[in-house]
Order: structure tokens, then C-alpha cells, then sequence
């Protein structure tokens, strides 16, 4: 299991994300405060506040799979 944080802060930054999730071979969530929604559906990630970071958990035992997905997404991460 990977965790890290983001920020989707415009409509077209949660389309590119969510393209990118959906090939993702794993299942992931993102959880803001006491939310958790599936990190592949565009209805859900909308239904968070996009205001703050939020947090991705990618449930996966494969490091190096996710650690090249998390370098595909580094645009959104939090630095």
C-alpha cells in the first residue's frame, strides 16, 4: 500500500488524473478528512473538497508499479 498526498485544483486537472488512475491495474482511494472515495470514479472525486489536499492510497504490494504511477501523477503532487 502507497500513500501520497495531492492536489486536483481545476476540471481539467481531475480529468487527466482520472485517465490516468483508470489504468492503473489496483484498486486506490482518495480520503479527504473523513471521506473516502474510489480514486476512479470522476463523481466521486468531485463530491470532496478539491479546495485541500487529499490524500491517494494506492492498495497494491507491487512498489515498483506504483512508484512509476506516483512519477506518471507527480504534476499533482504536494511538494
Amino acid at each position: 500500500m502507497k500513500k501520497v498526498m495531492l492536489t486536483l485544483s481545476s476540471i481539467d486537472a481531475v480529468k487527466v488524473f482520472v485517465n490516468e488512475i483508470n489504468m492503473l491495474p489496483y484498486d486506490a482511494d482518495l480520503v479527504s478528512g473523513r471521506y473516502t472515495v474510489d480514486a476512479k470514479s470522476i463523481m466521486g472525486i468531485f463530491s470532496l473538497n478539491l479546495s485541500q489536499p487529499i490524500e491517494l492510497v494506492i492498495h497494491s504490494d507491487n512498489d515498483e508499479a506504483c512508484d512509476k504511477f506516483i512519477a506518471k501523477i507527480s504534476d499533482f503532487l504536494v511538494k
